[in-house]
């Protein structure tokens, strides 16, 4: 990832990297905030945004911007100004996904493509961002972020869609766990659903 980012930026004057959430990158936001990786990434031309967000308030232990933050936003010197963290305060979720789409549309108008690399993860059931098994947000063709309630977990959820993560120069996902393992299996070996 970091000779990724050192590539990029050798024609590119910024790079953009979209975080996933959950607590599966937190092992690897801690390896990039120490050398050598703190040293040899260039992070004041980093861009961050995420793929997805509980709608708890930044204090909650849930929420996944505060995670970036303990585990490698704080320990890394990138401007302020360049970190997209979706709304969850003094705004409803529906705005939250609205305002969030329209800072992607300006961010990515004209360009070949969207984030130079998104990191994603995946959940017990196959969910990646916050595109559950069985929501409506899943066929999304059109909008580049939309918000869903997710009666599983009592809560509102903000994430990105599948034409803007398409559109990314480059995916990786990140799996980790036993309780993944038949899901994962399903992913690579199962039928196709792309529904």
């Amino acid at each position: 990832m970091a000779d990724y980012i050192v590539k990029t930026l050798e024609h590119e004057e910024r790079f953009t990297l979209c975080l996933s959430g959950g607590s599966t990158p937190k092992a690897l936001h801690e390896l990039l905030a120490q050398d050598p990786f703190l040293s040899k990434i260039p992070w004041q031309k980093l861009h961050i945004f995420w793929g997805d967000e509980r709608f708890v308030p930044y204090a909650d232990d849930r929420n996944n911007a505060r995670m970036a933050f303990d585990t490698l936003l704080s320990h890394v010197p990138i401007p302020a100004a360049q970190i997209h963290v979706m709304q969850t305060e003094n705004i409803g979720p529906a705005e939250s996904a609205k305002a969030y789409e329209t800072l992607l549309q300006q961010y990515f108008q004209g360009k070949a493509y969207s984030f130079d690399l998104v990191l994603l993860g995946m959940g017990d059931d196959a969910h990646t961002l916050s595109l559950f098994p069985g929501e409506q947000v899943i066929a999304e063709k059109t909008k580049l972020a939309d918000s869903l309630w997710l009666a599983s977990q009592n809560m509102y959820r903000v994430t990105l869609t599948a034409p803007i993560v398409n559109w990314a120069a480059e995916v990786a996902f990140l799996v980790t766990g036993t309780t993944k393992t038949t899901a994962l299996k399903n992913v690579w070996l199962g039928p196709k659903d792309v529904t």
